[in-house]
């Protein structure tokens, strides 16, 4: 499991910056574009932290911020959809969809692993 999620947000992050490049070069697309790329790559990078969590509390913590960065990219796709900052092609809505996978994925194991910790500490 651990390595398919890997996988999924790797191939996730280089869809992003595949999209990047469609952009067009107005201001505002090349400002979302860089934050898009950050925050679809950090949320990438940072589970490479939550596999090295030292704690329940370190993981939880740690995918907690893969969860934040990867709301911020889902916000910015819908942005970047809405706004038709794409100069080539069409926007492709597997994007969205496959953000809000990871988004709920990480969603539901941010509760669980609190809802543990919890019951481990009662």
């Amino acid at each position: 499991m651990r390595i398919e999620i890997e996988k999924r947000l790797i191939d996730f992050s280089v869809s992003i910056i595949n999209l990047c490049r469609n952009l067009n070069h107005e201001f505002v697309a090349q400002h979302l574009s860089k934050q898009i790329i950050r925050s679809s790559s950090s949320s990438a990078l940072n589970y490479g932290e939550v596999q090295g969590a030292e704690s329940r509390k370190d993981f939880a913590h740690k995918a907690s911020i893969v969860l934040k960065e990867l709301r911020e990219t889902h916000i910015n796709l819908k942005i970047t959809k809405k706004a038709k900052l794409i100069k080539r092609g069409v926007f492709d809505d597997k994007l969205l969809i496959e953000c809000g996978e990871l988004v709920a994925i990480f969603h539901k194991t941010v509760i669980t692993t609190k809802s543990k910790k919890s019951q481990i500490e009662n």
